[in-house]
């Protein structure tokens, strides 16, 4: 990417309570059409009223590059992944992926070579208290960025007998064995469907954790349930320092089923939402936000509910996993079968002026090259890798001369200018 814009995106900081205030009144209720925010004034509109453009533009025109349509390029990295659903990236260029149905982790190699965990210990335990079912199994993976290894301590997602949980374990990529695999916090509502599943660790430190209703919407609002919430929590599964209710791991509530989460440069949380039937959404999370479901899906403008910043069609999106760059949220779309892009907009003299940070038009990449798509993750290269998803039950997993391919670990290159 771009260094010096990503300069630039550090600049857009402290600004969440003006943003949503945008968010909250952009939207129209009973839209099924694509939608964003209104985006604040763009580089090239400051340039032609006088004000200097940032650094990162182009001094001919004053428009960064980054904010138009870019063009992507895709190589697969390795194949034939059963089920792959959780990504975290590795050093060395690898990366740690879950396999949904059958409750196992793999480390896929630069090259391509996909290699398992060994099957026993921890490995073994971790399988057999997960029962995959439906879209439950083993689904999110974090792992610590401030470890270097080749001991990496890891958080994973998993759905059990009774209920969705998170572990903490430590991965020995030395002898590839899991060990001291511990459970950090139950009582998440599972089902057959709407178990969320994704976990990152954010810029503070903390584990964030994304869960689903459980097919039962009434979980969203209800405070007591872990079901339909983003989750606060420290490494040993206790509620975060400067949760909304300090007893509380509860983030933020009114959650249908979040299966994305990531942070811009300035802090800002992004999360990725299933609709029903109607509007899939994007959305920048707030400490205690109701975001509103089951009242309201996609843009509502209703008191009390924070509206998303992005929404499409449930045809066009079912959004899995995102990944937040200097320049833009890529968000993973399942039924989409595409690839979302939404810039980033907005300039240093925007924050400067008490301006949101405002988001370009949303723009489809890969669409239909690769069929469902179910998790995007920036790699320690600066590239984006995206995993298919093709095998879990809904999708059409594609065959070369009569052999299986999907899933697959794919490279994505990104070039401004589309």
């Amino acid at each position: 990417m771009d260094t010096d814009a990503g300069v630039r995106r550090h600049l857009l900081t402290l600004v969440l309570p003006a943003f949503v205030l945008v968010a909250g009144v952009s939207g129209c209720s009973g839209s099924a059409e694509p939608g964003v925010v209104s985006p604040s004034p763009s580089a090239s509109e400051s340039a032609s009223s006088g004000t200097a453009a940032p650094s990162g533009t182009d001094p001919s025109n004053g428009a960064d590059p980054w904010d138009g349509e870019v063009t992507a390029e895709a190589e697969v990295v390795a194949q034939e992944l059963p089920v792959p659903w959780g990504i975290a990236p590795l050093p060395g260029g690898r990366f740690l992926v879950t396999t949904r149905d059958d409750a196992a982790l793999a480390v896929v190699h630069p090259n391509g070579d996909v290699e398992p965990l060994d099957a026993s210990g921890g490995a073994q335990e971790l399988a057999d208290q997960t029962m995959p079912g439906g879209e439950g199994g083993l689904l999110g993976v974090a792992v610590d960025p401030e470890d270097t290894g080749p001991t990496f301590t890891v958080f994973l997602y998993r759905t059990g007998a009774e209920d969705n949980a998170v572990l903490r374990a430590e991965l020995d990529l030395d002898d590839m064995t899991l060990r001291d695999v511990t459970t950090i916090l139950d009582g998440i509502p599972s089902a057959s469907n709407h178990n969320g599943g994704r976990i990152a660790l954010g810029p503070d430190g903390y584990l964030y954790v994304a869960t689903g209703d459980a097919g039962n919407p009434t979980n969203a609002q209800d405070p007591e349930s872990l079901g339909g919430k983003i989750l606060r929590i420290t490494a040993d599964g206790e509620p975060a320092p400067g949760n909304p209710d300090p007893g509380s791991p509860v983030w933020s509530l009114g959650h249908r089923n979040v299966q994305g989460l990531g942070w811009d440069a300035s802090g800002r949380m992004f999360a990725s939402e299933f609709g029903q039937d109607r509007l899939d959404e994007l959305n920048v999370i707030e400490a205690g936000g109701n975001y509103g479901w089951p009242d309201v899906e996609g843009p509502g403008e209703r008191a009390g509910f924070v509206d998303p910043v992005a929404w499409w069609p449930t045809s066009e999106a079912s959004p899995s996993g995102i990944a937040v760059t200097d320049e833009a949220v890529y968000l993973a779309a399942l039924r989409g079968e595409r690839l979302w892009r939404v810039p980033l907009l907005g300039t240093a003299q925007d924050v400067a002026g008490g301006e949101s940070p405002g988001f370009g038009e949303p723009q489809e990449l890969l669409a239909g090259e690769y069929g469902r798509l179910r998790a995007v993750q920036t790699g320690n290269d600066g590239e984006l890798y995206v995993l298919t998803g093709n095998t879990d039950g809904r999708g059409e997993p594609a065959t070369e001369d009569g052999r299986p391919v999907d899933d697959r670990l794919l490279r994505v290159t990104l070039t401004p200018g589309g």
